[in-house]
């Protein structure tokens, strides 16, 4: 594994508004957000830890990026949406962009997808965004963030 070459010109701090939709057709949550991407473990990885409230709460979350070839393996993880879970993901790099995907448990029914995705815009700003997707495979928004890079 080496770090997620799609993503090495991020490195650095950045700060933006998360948005948060919990089902399509609700209230979007905001509120400010910032992060931190490095290059870690001897070049290896890329850990992007960032930070934003929900009502007022604190949360945080990570995600830690490896590559090999076109093919990206993620650990990710948050206060918010895994509480005491990680998820594993498989992804891949198209273009300069890079997307990966995992699943999560829905009791009583079958697990639900999830997508987590960097745009780079240039190279002071990205696009964060991450998806639910349905049994069915219907995907729809729950985070976005445009994050600027600070200093």
């Amino acid at each position: 594994m080496i770090a997620l070459s799609a993503i090495t010109s991020l490195v650095g701090t950045w700060r933006g508004e998360n948005q948060l939709w919990l089902a399509p057709g609700e209230p979007v949550r905001k509120s400010e957000t910032t992060a931190e991407i490095e290059i870690v473990a001897h070049a290896q990885f890329t850990e992007m830890r960032y930070q934003w409230a929900d009502e007022g709460h604190p949360q945080e979350g990570r995600i830690i990026l490896g590559q090999s070839g076109d093919d990206v393996k993620a650990v990710w993880f948050d206060t918010w949406h895994m509480a005491n879970q990680f998820m594993l993901c498989d992804g891949r790099v198209d273009g300069g962009a890079a997307s990966v995907r995992g699943a999560y448990a829905a009791p009583p029914g079958p697990d639900w997808g999830w997508r987590v995705a960097f745009e780079p815009r240039g190279a002071d700003a990205f696009r964060f965004t991450m998806y639910n997707i349905t049994p069915d495979g219907q995907e729809f928004l729950a985070v976005e963030v445009l994050y600027s890079r600070t200093g």
